[in-house]
């Protein structure tokens, strides 16, 4: 039987999600509980990866079990995992069902502010000076004219296209001095929201055009983008799948053999 968990996590301490040899990751310790608490080894697959210090807010993993679970496994993870991993509820699923291949969007969110604040800076970048949103506004939409995105991957990653579709991209002010970067797309490429929010920076400081914006996604080439943020300001905050994908009758999948 094949069950899916939703759940969110601090990434803070973590390596990202994916297991890695010698390195702490949120999988490596889901699957440790889940192992634990069935007493068999579990292998789990999540929805996407995401990098070492990056948070989710929403995130899914399916795994198959030889025994039916209850929802108090639920309670039962949450007593064992530790407290920046919250199992939030345990679905009964399908078993075509894809913790990534059905996903037919991402949401993610990254947060900075411009004061120094005390209690906002373990989840939000502080970066002091003017920045115009207006423009990077401007930027952002121009984002939504392209599908290869090759100029804001990371360099040397072993994925099979660059190509996206961005829904919506754009920045939105929570409280003066307080922004939220928020992109919609149906996959992204690995350091791709922190590299475009490093280019919209430099549109933001007044030292790149949106022609220049522009020419960068049309030019594909990475050094030419600008920085990467820090991490620690980003959350995977959505992972949206269709209404039908939980049916337990559902007869089959379409997978997409792209890499995220």
């Amino acid at each position: 039987m094949r069950y899916a968990l939703q759940l969110s996590f601090n990434g803070t301490n973590y390596h990202g999600w994916q297991k890695q040899l010698n390195a702490h990751t949120v999988q490596a310790e889901l699957e440790k509980a889940l192992s634990t608490l069935l007493r068999v080894p579990v292998e789990t697959t999540g929805c996407g990866r995401t990098d070492t210090g990056v948070h989710a807010a929403d995130f899914y993993v399916h795994f198959d079990a030889d025994t039916e679970l209850t929802p108090e496994l639920v309670y039962r993870l949450n007593k064992i995992l530790p407290p920046d991993i919250a199992i939030h509820q345990l679905i009964r699923v399908s078993p075509f069902f894809h913790a990534r291949f059905d996903a037919c969007y991402r949401e993610y969110f990254y947060h900075l502010h411009q004061q120094k604040n005390a209690f906002v800076f373990p989840a939000s970048w502080y970066r002091p000076g003017t920045l115009n949103f207006d423009l990077m506004n401007e930027a952002a939409t121009a984002l939504l004219d392209y599908t290869d995105f090759k100029c804001f991957s990371k360099v040397n990653t072993q994925v099979h296209t660059f190509l996206c579709t961005i829904h919506y991209a754009r920045w939105e002010q929570l409280q003066p001095g307080q922004w939220v970067f928020k992109i919609r797309a149906n996959r992204f490429l690995r350091n791709m929201v922190r590299a475009i929010v490093g280019t919209l920076i430099e549109v933001g400081k007044g030292e790149m055009t949106i022609a220049q914006f522009r020419q960068v996604i049309e030019n594909g080439n990475r050094s030419e983008a600008g920085l990467s943020v820090p991490a620690h300001a980003l959350f995977l905050q959505l992972v949206h799948y269709p209404p039908e994908t939980f049916d337990l009758n559902r007869s089959s999948f379409k997978p997409v053999p792209e890499d995220e």
